[in-house]
């Protein structure tokens, strides 16, 4: 049995997720399958949903996330 796929909350960065997840198009088809990917957060990756590092260039603050 594999593991549950988890997601980390970055500090002004992409979300990271790691354990086996299929990324999926709005019509349905699988875009990818991975075991770990980051995910953009700032809204300017060229490459989105996928992190391509523009949050550095554009100095991307995320808000403070916590427990609710």
């Amino acid at each position: 049995m594999s593991e549950l796929p988890k997601i980390k909350v970055t500090r002004n960065g992409p979300y990271i997720v790691t354990g086996e997840v299929e990324y999926v198009d709005a019509d349905g088809t699988v875009v990818k399958t991975l075991a770990k990917a980051a995910l953009c957060r700032c809204g300017h990756s060229q490459s989105k949903p996928f992190c391509d590092g523009s949050h550095r260039e554009v100095g991307f603050e995320a808000d403070t996330i916590r427990a609710e």
